[in-house]
């Protein structure tokens, strides 16, 4: 999170807009920026490396700007380090590799649509490492939302006239990683909220240390992987264009922004940003793509929509609190 205050309560200012308007326009575009800009023959750990890296040197910049990069420096220490940033960044550092495969394997509104439902995981997991618990309207929503990535899974293979082999391609070089990293994006969140509040680290810091941990954890695993083989064959930025810059520096500003707004909006209007980037992201893929949605992706839309818009609305009150 970022440093300031949240302002939730407080009417938004011009800027704030301005953070909503351009985490929707990330949110929304990244899948399809992503399928445009990177190659299929593009390794996927540089890509992942090089997102890393941007991630890195944006936070820098912005702790330098805030004026704490020196204290920081200062209170920091490798233990503290690893309890608080290095399970999350390797858990990171997979989900990461396996968005980046599901980007070429999936259109982009069922990607977007899909990788929503690490907010239900997200939910279960702070759930059991910080015993915060939903509402009973917030289940309701979190089964809506399970049940349109149900939809969403069964259509992509039935939707598509696609030979058996190339649709079992897409679940599982398609479906398969998005969800896991669905799953993984729920559990390093909630590790990263219980380092925020118990150990109370801040966010740019974590952004730095979890980056290059993660980073390392990549380069670590590249001795054995086809990726690292790949590599040593063809050199780290085989496939890679001037535009490919393009999603990297995007992904990175998207991390800041989502601070920027946590922090000056709170999450509810973060919540909505999420909903206006699965329609940014219909319209843009309808626009440049003149791809319209399958039926599934229609059904399961509002669906989505719905479970977000009641699980923001309508969070978990303690009864004692409230009497």
């Amino acid at each position: 999170m970022a440093s300031p205050k949240p302002k939730s309560q407080a009417k938004p200012q011009p800027k704030v807009w301005l953070y909503l308007l351009l985490l929707t326009l990330q949110y929304g575009s990244q899948p399809l920026l992503s399928k445009r800009f990177v190659r299929r023959e593009v390794i996927v750990t540089s890509l992942v490396l090089a997102c890393e890296v941007a991630k890195v040197i944006c936070a820098i910049i912005l702790l330098v700007k805030e004026g704490s990069l020196k204290k920081q420096f200062q209170q920091w220490s490798l233990v503290g380090s690893l309890t608080a940033s290095g399970l999350p960044a390797a858990i990171y550092a997979v989900q990461n590799s396996l968005l980046q495969i599901s980007y070429k394997n999936l259109d982009s509104l069922t990607f977007s649509i899909l990788n929503q439902t690490k907010l239900f995981f997200t939910a279960f997991f702070t759930f059991l490492i910080l015993g915060q618990k939903q509402s009973g309207k917030q289940i309701l929503a979190l089964a809506l939302l399970i049940i349109a990535a149900i939809l969403l899974s069964v259509g992509e293979s039935k939707y598509t006239s696609l030979s058996k082999g190339q649709s079992d391609n897409i679940v599982l070089y398609g479906i398969v990683p998005v969800m896991v990293a669905s799953v993984l994006s729920g559990l390093a969140s909630s590790l990263c909220q219980w380092a925020s509040q118990v150990k109370k680290h801040t966010s740019y810091l974590m952004t730095v240390e979890m980056s290059l941990i993660g980073s390392f954890c990549l380069l670590a695993s590249m001795a054995h992987s086809p990726d690292g083989e790949a590599i040593k064959n063809y050199g780290f930025f085989h496939g890679w264009t001037p535009w490919t810059l393009v999603p990297v520096i995007w992904n990175a500003l998207g991390g800041i922004l989502v601070g920027l707004v946590t922090a000056y909006a709170g999450g509810v209007r973060k919540g909505f940003v999420i909903v206006s980037a699965l329609l940014v992201t219909a319209l843009f893929q309808f626009i440049f793509d003149g791809k319209p949605p399958s039926i599934y992706c229609l059904v399961a839309l509002p669906l989505v929509i719905s479970s977000i818009f009641i699980y923001q609305k309508y969070p978990y009150v303690d009864p004692k609190k409230k009497d």
